[in-house]
């Protein structure tokens, strides 16, 4: 038998000053809830940041007697004050092989763990256990959960950050197509606090990019929790005819009966799931038929542990999950270990993840739409040491 307690918890930032990028434009407009207030919605998107600016990221690491430690990372901020404030020593001396026990005493160790920035810190020390577990075993995630059936896992392509100028949707929908991606998802730039013109140009964008694909390939949007039942009613009467794959977070994940109101009133499908943060938040949109497609995180919901069951509860009710691509590495190997039928595909933000990894060597990346299957041990997350110019701890507990 494997003994292999906690020992250690600690966390470090890593940070470096990355070389001014002439290119860069600064942030596009996206609608988001906040969009009510016309103000905190510059028209013209969020300026770009200052160059060179400096990259930081964060990670956890969990140390055992086994002298094998676990890695998780990047995580959010918010995973900080719950680590410091008592969470990181309540793990001491625990079984590190011990996932759902660890989970448990996480999440039943202080009341208000459900949701929010306690639920974030669990993710990232249930995520860094499987990667513990996964080094101790020389394994991938992926193959601790099971193995699995296919040599390669499908992505569909998230253009977070894309302008929508004249040329540039087509532009960026083409590009996409060529690269073998067989699904694209768009952000809608306005909501109902930009008026007649805003949703004009949310009609425009689904015409737009439906024009430049044709059906060849499945054509997602993305609302962010920024519009209300009439103006979502009113979209999917214009668009209906295009057929979108989804509408995602038209509504805030808490306004379960503007989702069943929409769903009785259009064809088009409807998806959410990246600000449900457990099995009792999924439940009722499982139970009323709402979603199409579930998009739980697994940096957010109380990682791989929970993320696990949450796709046996929704395998049961006929509904696949795709996860929400905040990172890559959890998302992939449980995507890699489920069926196509449940986890079709992963989520993957071609603007984001390059910088979001910059710290690591060979972080998974699609090539013609796809990902390889993960071969090294654990998340196989491993530093970039030429690229970290400052390494401090923020967390230490032994």
């Amino acid at each position: 038998m494997i003994q292999a307690k906690i020992s250690s918890v600690r966390m470090i930032e890593l940070s470096a000053l990355l070389p001014a990028d002439p290119s860069d434009r600064g942030y596009p407009p996206h609608s988001r809830p906040l969009s009510v207030y016309t103000h905190h919605h510059p028209a013209e998107g969020w300026p770009a940041s200052p160059n060179p600016r400096r990259k930081t990221s964060l990670y956890l690491e969990i140390g055992t007697t086994a002298g094998v430690t676990g890695r998780y990372g990047p995580i959010d901020q918010e995973a900080v004050a719950p680590l410091k404030e008592g969470m990181a020593t309540s793990l001491l001396g625990l079984d590190a092989l011990a996932n759902s026990y660890v989970w448990e005493v996480l999440q039943r160790g202080n009341r208000h763990s459900r949701h929010g920035n306690r639920k974030i810190a669990i993710s990232a020390v249930d995520n860094a256990l499987w990667d513990l577990r996964g080094r101790l075993l020389g394994l991938p995630v992926w193959q601790l959960l099971g193995g699995s059936g296919r040599s390669r896992i499908p992505a569909y392509a998230s253009t977070l950050g894309t302008f929508h100028g004249e040329g540039e949707v087509e532009r960026t929908a083409a590009r996409l197509l060529d690269e073998g991606y067989t699904a694209q998802k768009w952000f809608f730039a306005d909501g109902p606090g930009q008026g007649v013109e805003g949703m004009n140009r949310n009609v425009a964008l689904v015409e737009r990019t439906r024009g430049t694909v044709g059906h060849r390939s499945a054509l997602m949007f993305d609302a962010f929790m920024s519009w209300d039942p009439t103006y979502a009613r009113r979209w999917c009467t214009r668009v209906e005819h295009l057929h979108p794959d989804w509408l995602e977070e038209p509504f805030a994940t808490g306004s379960i009966e503007s989702f069943a109101q929409l769903r009785a009133s259009t064809s088009i499908p409807l998806a959410t799931g990246e600000h449900l943060y457990d099995r009792h938040d999924i439940l009722p949109f499982l139970q009323r038929g709402l979603l199409t497609v579930l998009q739980v995180d697994p940096e957010w919901c109380g990682g791989v542990t929970e993320l696990a069951r949450m796709c046996a509860l929704a395998e049961t009710y006929g509904v696949p999950v795709i996860p929400h691509g905040h990172g890559i590495h959890a998302a992939l190997h449980l995507v890699a270990s489920q069926s196509p039928e449940t986890c079709p595909r992963v989520e993957y933000l071609f603007h984001h993840m390059p910088e979001r990894h910059f710290f690591e060597v060979d972080t998974p990346a699609p090539v013609g739409g796809s990902f390889a299957l993960p071969s090294r041990p654990g998340f196989g997350i491993e530093f970039a040491e030429d690229r970290i110019k400052e390494s401090r701890e923020i967390l230490a507990t032994a």
